[in-house]
This record gives C-alpha cells, structure tokens and sequence, in this order.
C-alpha cells in the first residue's frame, strides 16, 4: 500500500469515529432530553427551589378572668430584591432611591440618609437580590414601611419582601411566668403550660416555597405562604390576675424582709381544685427575685410540723388517742435521739392542746408508742392518702414524693417513726401538703390540683377539665370535725394567733423544718424552712393556701415568717370577694350606732356596699347618680337627674364620680385639696358650654 492510500484510510478511519461518537451524542442526547427529561427537569427544580416550613401563629393563654397571660404577634424581618420587576429599570430605581435611604433613616433613625442611601445603591451594583433591611418590625411598623417611595410600586414589585416570624410576648410580664412557661428552639421540652399543651398551643406549620439564589440563600419567592398556617387553640388557665398579683407582691416582700433563699405560695381553690394563684422566687441578688425554679412543684423536702395533720389524723382514726387524751410536752427520748420542743414544755396536756402549740415530742411519743407493735399501720395509712405518689398534674416538671415503710432498707425501728411523725424522713412538695390541707377543708374529698380549666379553638371549647378525685373520703365524718375543730384551735388558741381575723374564721398549721444540707445532714450549718399551710372561711372554706420560706436570715418560725405571707392574702382577698360576706356572724353595735358618712355618687356601687353592710336605705333613686343625707333612720337617696346644657350638681361626690359628670357634659376641671366635692363654682342648673372651667373645691 502507498503512502497516499495509507494517509487516506487513517482520515477515512478517525472521521467515522468523529460520525460515530457524534451520532453516540446524538442518541444520548435525546435520550436525556426525552426519556429522562422529567427526572433530570425534576431534579434541577429541587436543587433550585424548595418548601420550608411556616410556623404558625401559637395559640393563647388566658386568665380565669379573662386576661390575656401569653400570646403570639407577628414580627416581621425585612430584606430587599434589588431587581424586583417593578423596580428593574435604572431610571426608576436611581430616580428614588436617595428618598428611600431618607425615608428608613427617619423611621429607624440608626443610619443617615446617605449611609442607607450608599448601602442601596453597593447592593444594586453587586446585583443583590436578598438584601438585609432590619429584623424586629412589628405590623404597623410593616405597613407603614410600604408606603416609602419604590416599595409602594407594589406589594412583590417593589423590592420590599416581609419573612414573618412568631414572637410570644407576656402582657403581664413577670406575673406567673414560671407557670405559663415557655418554649423555645433550645429547649427539646417546654415548659408549664407552654410546654404541657403544646400539641394544643403549636398549631399547623404552612409551606412556603423559597428559591436558591447566589450564596447559597434561600429567598422567598412569594410574599405570602402557598400553604397557610393554621393558628394554634387558646388556653384558659385557672389562674387569677389578681390574685396572682396579690400572691406574687405578699411573698416578695416577705422574703426581702426575711432575707430569705427563697420562698413558694400556692392559693388554690377548695371546691374545684383549681389553681388560683402560684408563685416561686429565688433570690439572686441581695434584695432581689426572680422566678427561676417552680418549688411549688419540684421543691421535694421535709414538710416539717405541717405534717402533724397526717399523723393527728392517723391517730384519731385508728382511735388510739382522742383530743382530750392527756400527752407529756417538751422533751421525748428514743435510742440516739431526744426530741425536743423548740419553745419547752408546757407540761402533760391535751392532745387537741399539743396540736395546738405543735409539740414535736407530744406527736413523737404518741406516735411511737401507739404504733410501736405494728409500724407498717402508720404508714399504711399515708400510703392510702396516695401522699407517696405524684398528683399527675397537667404541667411538667412534679417531683416524686419519698415516704418510706418498714420494709425500706433506710427504715430504722427506732427512729424513723417517731421523726416521720413531725414530718421529717420524708420528701413532698409545697403543692402536695396543699392538696392535703384541702382534702380537709373539702370535708375528706382528695382531689387533684389543675392548672387549665378548658380548650378553645377559634373561640369554641374543644376539651374541658376537672379535678381529678384522689380519694373519695380521706377519713370518717367523726375524725374530720375533730380535725376542723383542732386547726381551728391553732389559730385561737395556739401557735397560729397571729393568723387570725375578728371578720373570718381561720384554721390552719405553722410549720418549722430544719432542712439538710445535701450529704452533710443536719449536723451542718443550719438552715430552716418556714411554713403555713390553712384555709378560709373556717366554717365554709373557700380558699386554701401555703407559703413556704426557706433560708430566713431574720426569724425561722412559721407564724413569723410565713404567717404575714397568708394573712396578707385572706385578708385582701376576703376584702373583695362579697359572696364570703354570709359567712360574718351579725354585729351589734353599742353606743355610737350613727350610720356612716356617704359620698354622693353611683347609686348601683354605693347600694352593694350599704347592702353588704346592712345598712338600711329610706329611698332608693331611680336615677344612676345620687345625693345621700345621712339621718338617723337610715340613708336618705335625694334622686335629681342631669340636664343637657345645664351645670349638674357634684357637691358630695368623690372625685371620679364629679369628674366623670363633668366630663360628659363637656367642661374642663381644676382641682383643689382632696377628698369629697365641698363646692362647685357654677352654680348647679348654669346653662354651660363645652371646654368651660369650673373650679371645684375638696375637704
């Protein structure tokens, strides 16, 4: 073969193998493009765009009153696409720009208007397309922002993009926050309420689709969710505003005053079970707490003389002691141990007497030796008031209460029963000696504290609660009055004096626990519990309360320490609540019998105070306000009625009542001195004219 044919046969040979491969392309190609287009198509669109989740807006937390605890509003971050279509034109975009940098500087008022100006123009240069505008804009905030020049062009035209985001906010702040809980990305299980109900609370995530864009973030391509979120179910709470107020301002200020490591108060309603009120504070500086762990529910220690209604109880029921059995007082020896009365004795007493000034060594001794040949019928008792087991409540976080028997390895014949019987050896909760004490106050009926009393979505109730029955009857129908009558003693006659009201009944117990510290027992630096635990009306029990404060520095004993934290609270409470009024026996007054002074005012709101106090009334005026004539057969109603355009009478009304009047008859007010109207200087029936001043005189 020639040269020329062999140069010619290697041409013909690499070009079919061009062809040939090109044809390969060409198969592979359509192949791609046909056959496996929709994968290939399908797969590019994944990687470009995707749906992430919208959080939905959570559900509310509401008061028993009615008031807003906890809820969701929306908070918006804004970012910018510099090349949104309404604003891709340069003209359109330089031509406004410097009036939006001024614009956001007045609004936010964190950059000049040249820095924002500069910034907007560097973005648009760099061809950016997420651009970071500022976090934290509220929704009037929002709509305020879409009226700036090129964000009004359009809602996605104009650049502006608005990523929702869900802050829960507290419109009573510190007020029950503890309870109420919170929930949070870093925490995996919320807490409170927050974190019990948030199946309820949470709601349904929508979808929105987002789009890869250079840098590898994810931008929204609509303004809005393709799948709206559906809001999450409100939450009624058992909790009293007031109250809690209340409740919260009584402990704190004890605490300061004591110097105290920390203290819990419960209020709890006796008939329902529900949670009226719940504070917890721990002293993190001097002079200053802060709610930062639920004692209430997770303080498990030793519950100290409260306890003694266990053991009085276990007694009388098994009627191995009656109140009038006689017991010695002040010191009661067991093998290592003497227990002893803080206070000394009081020599030999009664037992109902002994309950009364909180003997340790009364109830140790009546306890060791009654039960001596069979220990197990004591505790067995208290294993039958389900007091070694968990209330099951609707919130997280409740301890698990330690109440031993004598097959535990840690019992001691000789010891442990006779200091169980004064609440030592053993582990509950604030809240679990309070449902105790309320098992009493509801004649026997043991029931399960609740914090939330319903469900609702979208204003319907979906699920609603009640307590849970515990036990039944704790004891018989004999051993609880003798139970009644001695709680009631405490207060009257013994360690709890201080507790008591000339307008109510009070029963109760004082209780004062020498706590361990960790490893080192009791023999370390001592430190103590206060405590008190009781209910009121005595003789129609509404409310139940306990307080509990740990590490006073000035003063350790219940009634001292503790003591101040539920008057404080009975008192103001019974003070405003008119249904508890029936249970004030009637009082006769001797001597100065003259009815009290009256201010003039609301015929409605001054009627329910005469009625509540059985004042009797001579004329009741038909109009909303009134003028009132103290006589001495009673209060006298002079009835007028205003007139529109004629200067009404406000002499002898209190200040809100005259100010209201004049008000909404148009006038303008200047004050002098305080107290009830004395005089008036347009002279009642002057025709007036709205924004005139009258001068108004007070003593």
């Amino acid at each position: 073969m020639n040269i020329r044919a062999n140069i010619l046969l290697r041409v013909y040979l690499s070009f079919g193998l061009i062809v040939l491969l090109a044809v390969a392309v060409l198969i592979r190609l359509c192949d791609v493009q046909f056959v496996e287009g929709h994968k290939w198509r399908a797969m590019a669109d994944s990687l470009s765009t995707k749906y992430i989740n919208v959080e939905a807006a959570r559900g509310n937390i509401y008061s028993n009153d009615g008031s807003l605890l906890a809820t969701s509003v929306p908070e918006y971050e804004l970012r910018m696409d510099m090349f949104a279509g309404g604003i891709s034109d340069n003209k359109i975009f330089y031509s406004k720009v410097d009036s939006l940098g001024m614009k956001l500087s007045q609004f936010f008022g964190d950059k000049t208007p040249k820095e924002y100006s500069r910034m907007l123009r560097t973005a648009r240069a760099d061809s950016v397309r997420y651009l970071l505008i500022k976090r934290k804009v509220n929704y009037q905030e929002l709509k305020t922002l879409r009226t700036f020049p090129l964000y009004n062009i359009g809602k996605y035209s104009g650049g502006l993009m608005a990523i929702q985001q869900n802050k829960r906010i507290k419109p009573f702040q510190f007020l029950a926050a503890r309870t109420i809980g919170y929930k949070n990305e870093n925490v995996s299980n919320g807490v409170g309420l927050e974190g019990a109900y948030g199946d309820y609370i949470n709601g349904e995530s929508g979808k929105r689709l987002v789009q890869r864009i250079a840098g590898g973030v994810w931008m929204p391509v609509n303004d809005e969710a393709e799948i709206a979120p559906k809001e999450g179910a409100d939450i009624i709470s058992t909790i009293d505003i007031n109250m809690q107020d209340l409740a919260q301002s009584a402990l704190e200020k004890q605490l300061i005053l004591s110097d105290a490591d920390h203290g819990t108060v419960i209020l709890m309603e006796v008939n329902t079970g529900e949670i009226r009120a719940i504070a917890n504070y721990t002293q993190v500086a001097p002079g200053e707490y802060k709610e930062t762990f639920n004692y209430a529910i997770a303080g498990n220690q030793d519950p100290g003389s409260t306890f003694k209604v266990a053991s009085y109880m276990a007694l009388l029921e098994d009627e191995k002691v009656d109140t009038n059995t006689m017991v010695n007082t002040g010191s009661y020896h067991v093998p290592g141990k003497t227990i002893v009365d803080s206070h000394g004795s009081i020599g030999v007493v009664t037992v109902k007497k002994a309950f009364e000034e909180s003997s340790n060594a009364a109830i140790a001794e009546l306890v060791s030796t009654r039960y001596k040949d069979n220990q197990a019928q004591f505790t067995d008792h208290l294993y039958e008031w389900n007091l070694n087991k968990k209330l099951e409540l609707q919130i997280p976080g409740e301890a698990q209460p330690v109440v031993k028997n004598p097959k535990n390895k840690s019992w001691n014949k000789n010891l442990t029963l006779p200091q169980m019987a004064y609440g030592y050896e053993m582990q509950l909760t604030p809240l679990k000696m309070l449902s105790f004490y309320n098992a009493i106050a509801n004649n026997g009926k043991y029931i399960s504290p609740i914090f939330v009393k319903e469900i609702r979505r979208l204003g319907n109730p979906v699920e609603q609660f009640k307590a849970r029955v515990i036990n039944p009857q704790i004891c018989s129908e004999k051993t609880m009055k003798k139970m009644h009558a001695m709680l009631e003693g405490v207060i009257t006659e013994g360690t709890g004096k201080l507790m008591g009201s000339p307008f109510y009944r009070v029963a109760g117990k004082t209780g004062t626990a020498q706590v361990a510290d960790g490893n080192k027992g009791y023999k370390a630096k001592k430190s103590y519990q206060a405590s008190f635990a009781g209910y009121f009306p005595a003789d129609k029990p509404k409310y139940s309360i306990i307080v509990c404060i740990n590490g006073p520095k000035h003063g350790y004993y219940g009634a001292t320490v503790a003591g101040p934290v539920f008057k404080e609270i009975a008192d103001r409470i019974y003070a405003s609540d008119l249904e508890m009024y029936s249970n004030v026996a009637d009082v006769r007054l001797v001597g100065n019998t003259k009815s009290p002074e009256a201010k003039a005012g609301q015929s409605k709101a001054v009627k329910k105070v005469y009625n509540a106090l059985g004042i009797k009334t001579l004329y009741a005026a038909k109009s909303d306000y009134f003028n009132s004539v103290d006589t001495s057969n009673g209060i006298v109603y002079e009835e007028y009625s205003s007139v529109k355009g004629m200067m009404p009478n406000v002499v002898g009304m209190g200040l809100k009542d005259a100010l209201y009047l004049l008000g909404n008859a148009g006038l303008k007010t200047r004050i002098n001195g305080s107290g009830k109207v004395m005089a008036q200087s347009i002279p009642q029936g002057t025709k007036i004219g709205k924004g005139l001043l009258v001068q108004l005189a007070l003593r």
